[in-house]
């Protein structure tokens, strides 16, 4: 319903309406509903893709991420590879050639999409690289910068999709106590952060745990951003899963 209402008052390119399709494309997976998603992802890519490289470069990048992710968990790893090198290309270009940091500029050259995408990539490598560059920017920045951060929390969604839930765990509340000293507690990665740490707990079935966290940002976002913002809608679809993990259909709904 968000994706057709900002479809039709923005338009099919407007980041609102991309967003709101990311969000639906990750709730279809959410319910095991993979091959919708990546209907629908394909769709867009199709029609937009040569609009957005150009104009809106950061859209492009997470619905191409979202559509890998929809293929890895179709188990169609050759297809996610495919997609993947295609957007190495596609965003190698826009990497700065003024950027001071050659460890951190090959990085984000070399891995421009979340972890969880890259089945294909060799998580040990991966995990190996985002250790580099974290400690790189605790040296360089500080631990509470907001890059430092970023890399921690990219380090921890690299345990998760190993499995190494504790590790993962354990980062995520780095960063969110952090993001609350440094920013605030209604800060939106703040918040970012508690919906990550809530994704933690709800995968290791700490039911509970993850429906509170989620409340939370859910009642926040609603308080500080109003029902119809992309953020408090994706919130309202993260609680909405835990419900349905959990088999409360109707509370799901």
């Amino acid at each position: 319903e968000a994706f057709r209402t900002h479809e039709k008052s923005t338009g099919p390119s407007h980041p609102d309406t991309l967003i709101s399709l990311r969000d639906l494309a990750q709730i279809l997976r959410n319910v095991g509903k993979s091959s919708a998603a990546e209907e629908i992802l394909q769709t867009t890519l199709k029609e937009l893709e040569s609009l957005l490289v150009e104009k809106n470069p950061e859209s492009l990048r997470f619905l191409m991420a979202s559509l890998m992710m929809a293929l890895v968990d179709q188990k169609k790893l050759d297809a996610a590879e495919e997609l993947w090198m295609r957007a190495v290309a596609l965003f190698s270009k826009s990497v700065s050639a003024e950027e001071n940091d050659a460890l951190i500029r090959a990085f984000e050259l070399a891995h421009p999409f979340p972890p969880q995408s890259m089945v294909m990539a060799k998580l040990d490598a991966a995990e190996k690289l985002e250790v580099q560059v974290m400690e790189t920017r605790k040296t360089k920045l500080g631990v509470d910068h907001p890059d430092t951060l970023s890399s921690i929390a990219n380090l921890a969604s690299i345990y998760k999709t190993q499995g190494q839930w504790g590790k993962a765990e354990e980062l995520d509340l780095q960063v969110m106590e952090t993001s609350k000293i440094k920013l605030g507690a209604n800060h939106p990665d703040t918040l970012h952060s508690v919906a990550n740490l809530a994704v933690t707990y709800r995968n290791q079935g700490r039911w509970d745990t993850a429906k509170e966290l989620e409340l939370q940002v859910m009642e926040t976002c609603k308080a500080k951003l109003g029902v119809d913002h992309p953020d408090t809608l994706y919130s309202m679809a993260n609680l909405a899963t835990t419900y349905w993990k959990q088999g409360r259909w109707d509370e799901a709904e």
